[in-house]
């Protein structure tokens, strides 16, 4: 930890535009929103989950909405291939994701173009300054030689400008990691940084990545790094101001279970129960589906799910509806 703070001493307040005087002591609050944004290979999606599940096992209550990209293969740096996770984290008990998110973290142009709109005014926009380059805010459709994070157009937020990029190759540059390997390390900086200023605990993330990449060492090693200069920047950098802790939520004892993707769409139901409840013939494929859940897709080769082919064509919204209603009351 402490090789990774001495490469941030240069990097201070400069970087934050706001007036709020620095805390001592981070300020309680009941409940925050925070949403994640970047390219869909920025892996947002990943972000978000880790800091959910780290936020889990503190014990708060939360809610959590991907929102995957428009386009599967959308060109790098653009609209339509912004990838963002939102989640809620609270001190009671809460059902949804919220609204407007009160923090944005933005790794480029384009995810910050494309999710401004959500954030509440006066909320915290915590963004990669590295890559608001002209190249990036081209694509991200902004006008030659504007760019948002200094002219001015952001004096409704505080602007924390972070080079994650740089600092991030930095930290794994002793590790003898490639400055294109360790770029794609920047998620967990900023995974890292957010963890400090939400008084997130590490052990959780730092425990995963090594049984996430056990079988890559060097993964393992700039991941690490990566979150850990993160969360030494927030330190060493006077973010202090913006520092709050979000007390665990009175849980009544039990088990909990994370439901997401198919199962929370289709229910928990067994396969039995669904092919009973819906009377469809199988579809001869590995992955046992029934067909009326067969769908086209052009992520065909990432689940198991897609690998049906449907030879008759699916059930409008309504009458699928009905159907599971139907199950239901069965």
């Amino acid at each position: 930890m402490a090789q990774c703070a001495a490469v941030f001493v240069r990097y201070g307040r400069d970087n934050v535009t706001d007036t709020a005087p620095v805390n001592l002591e981070a300020s309680a609050l009941d409940h925050i929103i925070i949403r994640f944004a970047g390219d869909s290979g920025d892996g947002m999606q990943l972000t978000g989950d880790r800091f959910t599940s780290a936020s889990a096992m503190f014990g708060n209550d939360l809610a959590t909405m991907p929102d995957f990209p428009a386009e599967i293969r959308a060109p790098a740096g653009t609209l339509a291939g912004v990838s963002a996770f939102q989640v809620q984290i609270s001190d009671h008990d809460i059902t949804t994701p919220g609204d407007a998110p009160s923090i944005l973290v933005a790794m480029n142009p384009a995810a910050l173009a494309s999710e401004l709109h959500r954030l509440d005014i006066g909320g915290t926009i915590i963004a990669n300054e590295d890559t608001f380059d002209e190249r990036n805010l081209a694509k991200a459709g902004y006008p030659i030689n504007v760019n948002p994070l200094e002219d001015g157009s952001l004096a409704n937020y505080t602007l924390i400008k972070v080079p994650m990029t740089s600092i991030t190759k930095e930290a794994c540059a002793p590790l003898g990691i490639k400055p294109r390997d360790a770029d794609r390390s920047k998620n967990f900086f900023a995974l890292g940084l957010v963890s400090w200023m939400y008084s997130r605990p590490t052990d959780t993330t730092l425990d995963w990545i090594k049984a996430k990449f056990a079988k890559n060492e060097q993964v393992v090693a700039a991941n690490t790094a990566a979150f850990k200069a993160g969360h030494a920047f927030g330190e060493t950098a006077e973010l202090s101001a913006h520092q709050v802790e979000i007390k665990p939520a009175k849980l009544e004892p039990g088990t909990y279970t994370n439901i997401d993707g198919i199962p929370l769409c289709h229910g928990v139901w067994s396969p039995l129960r669904i092919f009973q409840a819906f009377q469809c013939s199988w579809v001869p494929t590995q992955s046992r589906l029934p067909q009326t859940f067969c769908t086209s897709s052009r992520r065909r080769n990432t689940s198991a799910f897609v690998r049906c082919r449907p030879k008759t064509k699916l059930l409008r919204s309504h009458q699928l509806s009905a159907l599971r209603l139907a199950a239901i009351s069965a």
